[in-house]
């Protein structure tokens, strides 16, 4: 009973990390979208008379650039792992160091 447990337990957390990597990124993007939209005073009917709203611009930037830098974490992490290194997260912001 306890190795039922046990992969349980190992199965929410590869369906986390799959959610946030796999899911998390492309709804983060969504969103970015859908907040230019807003920002720049769009809808989904045509109306020329909407207003911008600074909000959104600033809101769909930060969403773009969450995306980015996941993406590039990403790519750090494979090309260390390619070179015998691992990505730490010892200090705010990661490090390549030796395995």
């Amino acid at each position: 009973m306890h190795n039922f447990g046990f992969a349980l337990d190992g199965a929410w957390r590869v369906l986390l990390a799959g959610l946030i990597l796999g899911a998390g990124l492309p709804a983060v993007f969504a969103l970015g979208i859908r907040s230019m939209a807003y920002g720049t005073g769009g809808a989904a009917e045509i109306d020329t008379a909407a207003t911008p709203h600074p909000i959104g611009k600033v809101l769909a930037y930060t969403c773009f650039a969450v995306v980015v830098l996941g993406a590039l974490l990403g790519i750090i992490f494979i090309v260390a792992s390619g070179l015998g290194k691992t990505l730490s997260f010892e200090h705010i912001y990661p490090t390549i160091v030796d395995k």
